[in-house]
């Protein structure tokens, strides 16, 4: 069975795992009421969603 030399340094092992980091979230904005959105979401805002309505805005009482 294959066993290791040596102890994998901190740097071998940093750029091992550079791949790994999280990225940002790419915030979108929506076309019609300036509200970021993450993209391919329904705007919670105004319910648009390339431009077509498709959640109907809910009437407050």
């Amino acid at each position: 069975m294959a066993v290791p030399k040596r102890r994998t340094s901190h740097a071998r092992q940093g750029k091992r795992r550079s791949h790994l980091h999280v990225k940002p979230l790419q915030i979108q904005y929506c076309n019609r009421c300036e509200q970021p959105v993450l993209p391919h979401h329904v705007c919670p805002n105004c319910g648009y969603y390339q431009n077509r309505e498709v959640v109907p805005p809910e009437e407050e009482k």
